[in-house]
């Protein structure tokens, strides 16, 4: 099974856009992400977070309403996290996002979710890195793009021959 959702930054970052392709495979999800228009990496200071790199998850709903820019994407709720696990373990947990100049791009593997128990859900993109610790969401800072995952046919998907 095949899954992909289209990411589209708004307001905080108008040209962030790109896509993330789930893939099933044996014991789990090949994840592959692909963007452009990250805001480039700035240290932070001891009152303010470094912007990237950036915080990467799945959320429970599939809105990508932007709404109030000092909470956006709030719609689409908060980290999915179906066991119930601390922050760190969330099966909607992913690496972060490293711009290199505007770009980003890895592919990884999970065990804790397989491709149809993820539609209809969110992928966010936040303005700053996930430190895995805190509770519950990392202090990731504001969403700064959303997408939301849809299932894909093989014959008619477009991503999957790019990787």
């Amino acid at each position: 099974m095949f899954a992909a959702a289209t990411i589209k930054g708004d307001k905080i970052a108008p040209s962030l856009n790109g896509k993330v392709l789930f893939v099933d495979v044996p014991g789990g999800t090949e994840v592959y992400v692909e963007v452009h228009g990250l805001p480039e990496y700035k240290p932070g200071s001891e009152n303010k977070a470094p912007i990237g790199p950036h915080g990467f998850h799945i959320h429970e709903i599939g809105n990508c309403t932007m709404g109030d820019m000092s909470n956006p994407f709030s719609a689409s709720g908060g980290h999915w996290n179906p066991s119930k696990q601390p922050h760190g373990n969330h099966a909607g947990d992913f690496p972060v996002l490293f711009s290199n100049k505007g770009y980003a791009r890895m592919s990884f593997f999970t065990d804790k979710f397989k491709v149809k128990d993820i539609i209809g859900k969110a992928v966010i993109i936040h303005e700053n890195p996930d430190d895995y610790r805190t509770q519950p969401a990392g202090a990731s800072g504001r969403r700064i793009g959303c997408g939301v995952i849809e299932q894909l046919n093989l014959r008619t998907c477009p991503y999957y021959n790019n990787y």
